[in-house]
């Protein structure tokens, strides 16, 4: 596994989450200038949260600007995704990953948002 998922949980809507994704093994991952977060609802196809490229340039899923922020810090090897007024809607397994010439990806966290 070369990037590693966390942070979901259970949370009530309106509440907050952090997901982190950070890479293991030697791969220079955090050098691709394309990530991002996915989710996966139940029923649903994966579809893009949010992107973020090396020089900090975002993109977001309209559903969720203006609630979440995507950040990453090469230097740590760190990606973040902060979200906040969480909806049930907002429920799914959430993936991050790398994408360029070859991708990556993450094992994916649970994110459940109850109403």
């Amino acid at each position: 596994v070369q990037l590693q998922a966390s942070g979901g949980g259970l949370v009530q809507a309106g509440g907050s989450l952090r997901l982190s994704c950070t890479q293991s093994g030697s791969a220079n991952i955090f050098r691709m200038n394309y990530m991002g977060w996915y989710r996966q609802a139940p029923g649903k196809e994966r579809e893009l949260v949010a992107s973020i490229t090396r020089v900090g340039d975002t993109d977001y899923a309209t559903s969720v600007k203006g609630r979440f922020t995507i950040s990453r810090d090469d230097s740590r090897k760190r990606m973040d995704l902060l979200m906040n007024s969480l909806t049930p809607e907002d429920t799914g397994v959430y993936y991050c990953a790398a994408r360029g010439v070859r991708d990556y990806w993450g094992q994916g966290t649970q994110v459940t948002v109850s109403s």
